[in-house]
């Protein structure tokens, strides 16, 4: 790969993560979090990425983030509230730079006029009144003045006041160091919309800074480029960070500008900055300065006193109308830059210090290709299936347990196990990605449908394998379209049931049992479940006279074709949405159930493997085949007894566990292993859960033992099979099909259903 394209890529990814932080930053300060660490922090994303657009030239992604930047450094200095209406055009504002960054990486484009018309919003923020117009010459009475810089004068008394100023920084205690920095920023620098005062901002935030602007490259009024760039700076910094923490500030302009960084003791063995031909070299410039301005302007005053220092107690000095005939030994022209304000609500020293602490304490990371990652998972796979295969040699050559080989192998299958879960944390990721992306959706929706919705997410932190997370964003998108669209009533009716006005849709995660289950709930009004069977019945999908329970009804909201919306409109009444959702799922080896309250809401709970590569399998054997079945999806295992056994017509059969009956579903049958019905009373019932929450007993010949096995793709390596989720191989080398609970119970239902209507018919 091209190395640019290498970090231009480079640079895409870490635009992600800041827009992730910008996105968060601004939802904490919507929801009243006004700490200046959270304004800096959402200051610097914006930042960040205007750096690095403009190392690779994109114009408009720079300009959209220099005016976002600029209205944020408004309210980091103070001089803007974050009010509600504020932080409403800055959320809708990172939306853009987030189109903007994806169609500079995509090559796409963007809409310009709502680029435009958002960025006009940001500029009215400006509490100056907006953009600056340009200004009105025509009528200027310009009088030119003649200015002398001087450097500070040690033998005048009335400069005494300026010593603590003018004095070097004190290393105050070992801890702290002393850098000299030399910063000259070159043309393009400003070109791409960098600005130098932001920089001594950030180098502030380090420590005690002291800045001084070196001017002796001006040239001449009439040799003047305005687009140039001629002043140098020099910074004394006190900090107890170390230098690449000082780079990390430059870090984007640092192929703009000359950057010098030393040590304060090797400061010191250098020569000056500028020595007694570079002082007499800026009085000739001054001398030539002059001759213009009495060419120019003979009849007017040419020697203008010029102040010294506005504001002070000392008396100002007339300025030097022509330079001396020999040129005094004196300081290179230096004016004395005040260091930028603190924000109002600056942090503690001692809070600064633990921030800066816990910034060097941030564990290392390493970006690595993911195809890298996938490589090493399926080697570990291979490697399991190897050790099974290994152990299942030494049991067939009858080596007793306690013999070293035995022992050795128990050891090889314990490190197996642990090197098996180390890679698949590898390739764990929270699911905050995903979750970061939900509040635009909100907001977006909200907007379109004229309610007000909060968005509460809990358990981001929750992690999960990296292929489950990458197809976790459809499903999630549909439910809470689905939720603010059909769930959250608008305000006037939430207001007349005694709603607060503002509607609550709640996103968390968690582990739980060994699979990861998500929720998305709200607080609306339920699922009218007489208008469900009502649509149901006028698409044809049920039959009029059908009875179901409250977890049925819900379920219709599933069938394909099926929504409860009055008209087509951009969000819903296609009849696609939740129908996509429960095939995501059950793809990803899930199954999602539904509790609804009229009148107070509903709650749609997802529950997905952690990883898509290993699964927990009950080794099972039915019609001389052997069969894995998912160990999440049992609830026990039981002997049938005769007594328990029920008949229900034709080949259909119940057993009572506890007194509660339980379809009773022949595996062998149901995957045409055989023709006949096996004998419940030889065989083995697996009690499992499916995915909308009901139980059945599949009927199995016997069980050989739980194994962690690894998933291969049937549909990859061959095709689909109904009733079959995927394959693994076995410790003999024999491929065994994993079977899919969810489809075998589905399809069983189905059969038994169709009986029954075939039976009714003849009646």
């Amino acid at each position: 790969m091209d190395p640019m394209a290498a970090i231009k890529q480079t640079f895409f990814q870490e635009c992600e993560e800041q827009l992730a932080e910008l996105e968060a930053g601004l939802l904490a300060m919507e929801g009243g979090d006004s700490d200046s660490e959270t304004v800096n922090a959402v200051f610097r994303a914006v930042h960040s990425i205007k750096g690095g657009a403009g190392a690779f030239s994109l114009d408009d992604l720079v300009r959209f983030a220099h005016v976002f930047e600029t209205a944020l450094d408004h309210v980091r200095a103070g001089r803007l509230a974050a009010t509600p209406d504020v932080l409403k055009i800055k959320l809708r504002a990172a939306d853009v730079l987030a189109d903007l960054v994806r169609a500079a990486r995509d090559g796409t484009t963007v809409d310009e006029a709502r680029c435009k018309s958002l960025a006009d919003e940001l500029r009215a923020l400006d509490p100056n009144g907006g953009e600056e117009k340009e200004d009105d010459l025509s009528t200027l009475n310009f009088q030119p003045v003649v200015v002398r810089f001087e450097g500070l004068d040690d033998d005048d008394d009335d400069d005494a006041e300026d010593e603590d100023t003018a004095a070097p920084i004190v290393v105050p205690s070992a801890g702290a160091r002393l850098y000299n920095i030399h910063f000259r920023p070159r043309p393009s620098l400003y070109a791409k919309a960098n600005e130098t005062a932001l920089l001594f901002r950030d180098l502030k935030d380090l420590g005690k800074i002291k800045v001084k602007c070196d001017a002796s490259g001006l040239p001449l009024l009439t040799e003047l480029d305005p687009e140039g760039a001629y002043l140098g700076w020099q910074i004394e910094l006190l900090t107890d960070r170390d230098e690449d923490a000082i780079r990390d500030v430059f870090e984007f302009v640092a192929w703009d500008c000359d950057l010098e960084i030393k040590d304060a003791d090797e400061a010191e063995a250098d020569a000056p900055m500028n020595d007694a031909s570079e002082s007499a070299d800026v009085d000739q410039q001054v001398a030539a300065l002059l001759e213009l301005v009495r060419a120019s302007a003979a009849d007017e005053p040419a020697e203008t006193a010029a102040p010294a220092k506005s504001g002070g107690k000392k008396k100002s000095k007339p300025a030097v109308a022509a330079p001396s005939a020999a040129p005094k030994e004196e300081p290179p022209p230096m004016a004395e830059v005040v260091p930028l304000p603190a924000k109002q609500t600056a942090q503690p020293a001692s809070a600064k210090a633990a921030a800066a602490a816990d910034d060097l304490k941030a564990a290392p990371t390493i970006r690595v290709d993911l195809d890298r990652v996938d490589r090493l998972i399926n080697l570990v796979g291979e490697l399991v299936i190897n050790q099974a295969m290994l152990s299942q040699r030494v049991l067939e050559a009858g080596l007793a347990r306690a013999s070293a080989v035995a022992m050795g192998l128990d050891e090889l299958e314990q490190l197996t196990r642990e090197i098996q879960d180390s890679v698949m944390a590898i390739r764990a990721q929270p699911v905050k990605s995903v979750f970061q992306r939900m509040p635009r959706l909100v907001r977006e929706i909200a907007a379109m449908t004229g309610k007000s919705v909060r968005l509460v997410t809990d358990g981001e932190g929750t992690e999960v394998d990296k292929t489950v997370i990458e197809r976790l964003t459809d499903p999630l998108t549909h439910m809470i379209r689905n939720a603010i669209d059909h769930g959250v009533e608008s305000p006037e009716k939430r207001i007349a049931a005694g709603k607060a006005e503002e509607g609550l849709v709640r996103l968390s995660a968690q582990h739980r049992s060994g699979r990861i289950v998500i929720e998305v709930s709200d607080d609306g009004a339920g699922i009218n479940r007489p208008r469900v069977k009502e649509i149901a019945v006028e698409k044809g999908l049920i039959a009029a006279d059908a009875v179901l329970s409250d977890e049925e009804t819900d379920n219709l909201i599933f069938l394909p074709g099926f929504s409860t919306a009055q008209e087509v409109s951009d969000i819903s009444g296609r009849g696609v949405g939740m129908d996509v959702v429960k095939r995501s799922i059950q793809a990803l080896g899930g199954r999602i159930a539904i509790s609804s309250r009229p009148g107070q809401g509903s709650t749609f709970t997802m529950s997905l493997p952690l990883t898509l590569a290993v699964l927990d399998g009950m080794v099972v054997t039915v019609a001389q085949q052997t069969l894995v079945v998912p160990l999440t999806a049992i609830v026990e295992t039981l002997q049938p007894k005769a007594t328990d056994v029920h008949g229900m017509g034709g080949n259909a059969r119940v057993i009572s566990i506890r007194n509660k009956f339980t379809p009773l579903i022949d595996v062998g049958r149901e995957l045409s292993y055989r023709n006949t019905p096996a004998d419940p009373l030889a065989s083995v019932a697996l009690l499992v859960e499916t995915e909308g929450g009901g139980r059945s007993a599949l009927l199995v010949d016997a069980i050989q033992g739980q194994r962690q096995v690894v998933i291969k793709s049937l549909e990859a390596n061959y095709r689909h099979v109904h009733g079959i989720a995927a394959a693994t191989i076995l410790g003999d080398g024999r491929v065994a099909l994993i079977v899919d609970v969810d489809a075998v119970v589905a399809n069983s239902h189905a059969e038994a259903d169709a009986q029954d209507n075939a039976l009714a018919a003849v009646g």
